[in-house]
């Protein structure tokens, strides 16, 4: 008896369904701006295969009619996120970072430049721009 996978077809979310923790995300984005972050080198000068390059890091703002959420590119990510580009984020995280959220991609998730997006940016909700405060729930 032979098993056939049949591929899910993503669901794409809008940047304001974003919450912290989550994961899995498929959203197209229209990148607002974007700056580089410090260039991180190797730490304590050891030398090996893997950190011989530096990683560069940039926070880019992003956003579709919605919202805005700032984006951390990594090394080639950078290369994509010029502005007015509109990108298809897939498997994308949630990261906090001193309280506020993040979007992310790592190594299992993609990042495609796609087809103009026919919606202006709502940028006056920054999702970044909201504090989360970690609270622990004590059960009894």
């Amino acid at each position: 008896m032979a098993t056939t996978t049949t591929k899910r077809k993503p669901v794409f979310v809008k940047v304001d369904q974003l919450k912290p923790g989550t994961n899995g995300h498929t959203l197209t984005v229209k990148v607002v701006s974007s700056k580089p972050v410090k260039t991180v080198s190797n730490r304590g000068g050891r030398s090996s295969v893997l950190t011989a390059r530096p990683s560069r890091i940039a926070e880019c703002l992003v956003g579709d009619e919605t919202g805005t959420i700032i984006f951390t590119a990594r090394n080639e990510q950078v290369d994509l996120m010029n502005a007015g580009a509109t990108l298809t984020l897939r498997n994308a995280k949630i990261d906090m970072f001193k309280g506020s959220m993040r979007l992310a991609v790592d190594r299992w998730g993609r990042i495609e430049a796609t087809e103009p997006a026919n919606f202006e940016v709502k940028e006056d909700n920054n999702l970044s721009l909201v504090e989360y405060e970690l609270v622990n729930v004590v059960e009894e």
